[in-house]
């Protein structure tokens, strides 16, 4: 039987194994920087990675890497051993504060949207000691930044945190106004994780998955989640040892794996852990994503985190659970049980209407993949009109302050905000809408949008921003308010009032929310080029800039790779398709033509007036779909050669959009309509009842 408790955290260089290891002088040091940012000192570095290196050596480690995210979305490591060699032909075993702290990979191969020629290779990983050391498959891995030599973050941790700084600083400010000198307010995250799983030598026979991670065809199968069936069925046992290995693996780590259960779609499955600092949760919910895929190989299974891997089915999400708090545990969303708290917590939502309102783009920019724009509006993936659900007992209370009308609690008396006829606003008030981009769910916000594929990185730095520079805002006016009761009900009440068009408790699948949404001025921004249309406006370039979480070069860059990313996304997605259907479909449609042709001339000889006149109208619609699917492919090709000569990146990416992927849909439509016509032994492939149904 496993010991949790002694297996947890094992393999990760946290505060308690520094603790106990690091000289107290040296740890009281470095839990400065850990708690305040403070700058860490090369001796005190030094001290720090000795014992680190101890540490890790009698933990089986030889090497040790810099572990950082570069903007492929993924994680990079390069790796070192600790040898170092010795006049007399020994090597001894060694590790500097130098070391530890800074490293020099090469960044001309790294997505840089430009500002990085081949030339300009010098690149700088720095340690970010706010989170933890870990050792993964005998190396040492030391969480850092990664910027160029000119200083450009080229990862996704820099302006984390910086968004995080930003926040820290704004959020300070309110709870200054309300009488609280807290040193620290952190925004926490626990990321869910949905993703599938298949036996991976049937995986192995789809080259649209191993190329591209989703199949681009595929018939429906006889059955597939409409029994509603699937959700927190019984675990196949296949499944259940895998599930097993992974929260053995990732407790390791120390990541708070916490729930694991059957999802809508067969072959779907959730894991969820436990929240942390978003700092944190971001490099856990990146390692998560990398062990969840090794462990499955171990099983003969194969993982797969795209956002929609198959079509007609539930894709795969990754809820982001978002909220603040105090380094004296007050968490800043939970609406609290007297008037004081509630005001204070009406601030800080009516900060986040605000920004989520006025940044409904930037939401938007933040989950967009090719990806993602297959998922979002459909099969319990929220829709891409961003909107806020509060829950009925919050919409009333909002709603009094809107209208201006008697808010009906037990003393039946008009709401002022902060006065005692605010009722305390339960716990679990809301409803969950599963249709929601962005719910309040409690004492936090669950960010719905955000593919399961994706780096969470994004998502946060965005929220972090938009909510600092709001609460920026509202510092502004209210330290320069004289009576600070009366400017905060002024305040809330005119920011509730100015953004409650945001606000939506319904159906976010219903076609009429479109319609209304469309009236309220709300953006629909269906597809990534049509988000990113809008990254490099003014009021974004202003917000980021000012709030110093990145510069206009960044964004500029920023700009440039995602939406080249998109691009060679489904660069590879057209040829795989186009590859797929010459080499393997046609073929096999044209042995099955030939079979049942051979068995109507056979047919014919033996029996003399045989009609086989289904033989023949199997035969004919056959011969008539290979003919047109031959015509969609030469079609999809045609548009693919014009789309990649479009012009700059927003071209290209935008005549994939208008042209390539609606031609890929047509192609895939006939494709699927040949593959239950031709037998089971002639597929060239296994089918969607293969791979969602034998585990």
């Amino acid at each position: 039987m496993v010991n949790v408790p002694e297996l947890f955290g094992s393999m990760v260089f946290n505060q308690s194994v520094m603790k106990q290891r690091l000289p107290k002088e040296t740890f009281k040091l470095l839990k400065k920087t850990l708690d305040d940012g403070a700058p860490l000192e090369l001796d005190v570095a030094n001290v720090v990675a000795h014992a680190m290196k101890e540490w890790a050596i009698e933990n089986g480690a030889t090497h040790y890497a810099h572990w950082f995210q570069p903007l492929t979305g993924i994680t990079a490591e390069k790796h070192d051993s600790f040898i170092n060699p010795q006049d007399d032909g020994t090597v001894i075993m060694s590790f500097s504060g130098k070391e530890l702290v800074k490293g020099e990979p090469d960044a001309s191969s790294f997505p840089s949207g430009g500002h990085r020629a081949t030339f300009e290779a010098r690149g700088y990983t720095v340690w970010d000691p706010t989170s933890y050391p870990f050792i993964k498959e005998h190396t040492l891995c030391i969480p850092t930044a990664f910027c160029s030599y000119t200083g450009e973050a080229l990862d996704k941790k820099t302006p984390l945190l910086r968004s995080m700084e930003a926040l820290d600083t704004q959020a300070k400010r309110i709870l200054k106004l309300f009488g609280k000198n807290v040193s620290h307010v952190a925004t926490t995250v626990g990321a869910e994780q949905e993703y599938f799983i298949v036996d991976h030598e049937l995986w192995t026979q789809r080259k649209d998955l191993r190329m591209t991670g989703r199949t681009l065809f595929g018939a429906k199968p006889s059955k597939g989640q409409e029994m509603d069936d699937q959700y927190f069925a019984a675990l196949n046992p296949r499944i259940v040892k895998y599930m097993e290995d992974l929260n053995e693996t990732l407790w390791k780590y120390g990541i708070l794996s916490k729930t694991e259960h059957n999802e809508a779609a067969p072959a779907q499955h959730e894991m969820a852990p436990i929240f942390n600092t978003t700092n944190l949760a971001v490099d856990q919910n990146q390692l998560t994503m990398e062990v969840m895929k090794k462990v499955a190989k171990r099983h003969g299974l194969e993982c797969l985190l795209h956002e929609k891997p198959f079509a007609g089915v539930n894709g795969s999400g990754k809820h982001n659970n978002w909220s603040m708090s105090t380094n004296e545990g007050e968490n800043l969303l939970e609406p609290g049980k007297t008037p004081e708290s509630n005001a204070q917590f009406l601030l800080f939502l009516t900060a986040i209407l605000k920004s989520v309102d006025e940044n409904q783009d930037l939401l938007r920019i933040s989950v967009a993949s090719a990806g993602n724009d297959h998922r979002l509006g459909a099969n319990e993936a929220p829709p891409a009109i961003i909107s806020v659900y509060l829950g009925d007992e919050l919409y009333k209370v909002l709603s009094s302050i809107v209208e201006g009308k008697t808010y009906a609690n037990d003393k039946s008396s008009k709401m002022t905000i902060g006065v005692d006829v605010l009722p305390p606003i339960p716990r679990d008030s809301t409803d969950r809408n599963r249709t929601s981009p962005f719910a309040f769910t409690g004492n936090k916000f669950e960010f719905r949008s955000c593919g399961s594929a994706l780096s969470i990185a994004g998502p946060n730095t965005a929220l972090n921003s938009i909510v600092a520079d709001a609460l920026k805002t509202f510092a502004d006016e209210l330290e320069k308010a004289s009576d600070f009761e009366a400017a905060l009900n002024a305040l809330i009440e005119r920011e509730v009032k100015a953004h409650w068009r945001i606000v939506f408790n319904g159906n976010g699948y219903d076609e009429s929310w479109k319609a209304e949404a469309a009236k309220r001025g709300l953006m629909e921004l269906k597809t990534l080029p049509d988000a990113m249309a809008h990254y490099l406006d003014p009021k974004n370039i202003r917000l980021y800039t000012e709030m110093e979480v990145y510069t206009k070069e960044e964004m500029e860059s920023h700009y440039e790779i995602k939406l080249e990313k998109y691009a060679q996304v489904l660069n590879i997605e057209v040829n795989t398709m186009l590859e797929m259907i010459s080499k393997d479909i046609l073929p096999a449609a044209y042995k099955y033509i030939d079979a049942v042709s051979k068995t109507v001339i056979d047919l014919k000889a033996v029996v003399p007036g045989a009609r086989a006149g289904a033989q023949v109208a199997l035969l004919t619609k056959l011969d008539g779909l290979t003919t047109e699917l031959a015509a969609k492919a030469d079609d999809l090709s045609k548009r693919h050669l014009s789309a990649k000569s479009a012009g700059d990146a927003m071209s290209i990416a935008r005549a994939y959009v208008d042209s390539v992927i609606p031609a890929m849909t047509e192609a895939r439509a006939v494709a699927d309509e040949i593959e239950p016509l031709i037998g089971e032994e002639y597929k060239p492939f296994p089918c969607y009842e293969d791979l969602l149904f034998r585990i």
